[in-house]
């Protein structure tokens, strides 16, 4: 059991940390263009997202509404809500760079609350999370006898290593801004602001259609 549970921690973090979907992108773009604190607290708000959606999942199997989930007309509309989301979101990332002050310091980054609240909702509404987490919780929720309690207390764990995971991402994004002008993080931005956007018209075509 308690191989199996590693086993199944080490594939959720990897799977969690890695996969390359729109968060995966904003926390990288704003770890290089605002640095580590403004970079973690979209973090945290991506691992609150995570851990809030873990604990309806857990809920839904145990009370057997997992058809909600699977359900077509379900997918379909939070599909199109995310593609609409993302697209929005990285029409943001179109804006003229941020203008600098005569010591070379950019205008304060967003506000904390703002920030969470991002990364928040850009992990919520992506129906890609929903599914993987409805994975996550079938296959360990075997090994702990789909015990409710047993379930949160351990993806809170997990989702805690996830956490550490990307406040390092954040870092080594942060530590990129030395190296990048002005110029060059404006194209960053550009750049994560068109797969934000190919992210979500993805979505939105695949759903719709």
């Amino acid at each position: 059991m308690i191989l199996s549970l590693i086993y199944q921690t080490i594939v959720i973090v990897l799977l969690l940390t890695f996969s390359f979907g729109p968060a995966f992108f904003a926390l990288i773009n704003t770890g290089i263009k605002h640095g580590y604190k403004t970079g973690s607290l979209l973090a945290l708000g991506i691992i609150l997202s995570d851990f809030v959606v873990c604990v309806l999942i857990i809920l839904l199997v145990h009370f057997g509404a997992t058809n909600l989930i699977n359900n077509e007309k379900s997918q379909r509309f939070m599909g199109i809500l995310a593609g609409i989301v993302l697209v929005v979101f990285g029409a943001f990332h179109f804006k003229a760079p941020v203008p600098q002050n005569s010591e070379g310091a950019e205008i304060k980054a967003p506000s904390a609350s703002l920030m969470v609240l991002k990364g928040f909702f850009l992990n919520s509404f992506n129906p890609t999370v929903w599914l993987l987490w409805l994975g996550n919780v079938t296959a360990v929720g075997k090994t702990l006898n789909y015990s409710v309690l047993n379930m949160i207390l351990y993806f809170g764990v997990t989702l805690g290593i996830v956490l550490m995971v990307e406040f390092a991402k954040v870092y080594a994004a942060g530590k990129l801004k030395k190296l990048l002008t002005g110029k060059l993080m404006h194209r960053v931005n550009i750049i994560t602001g068109v797969l934000l956007i190919i992210c979500g018209l993805v979505l939105i075509y695949n759903h719709y259609f």
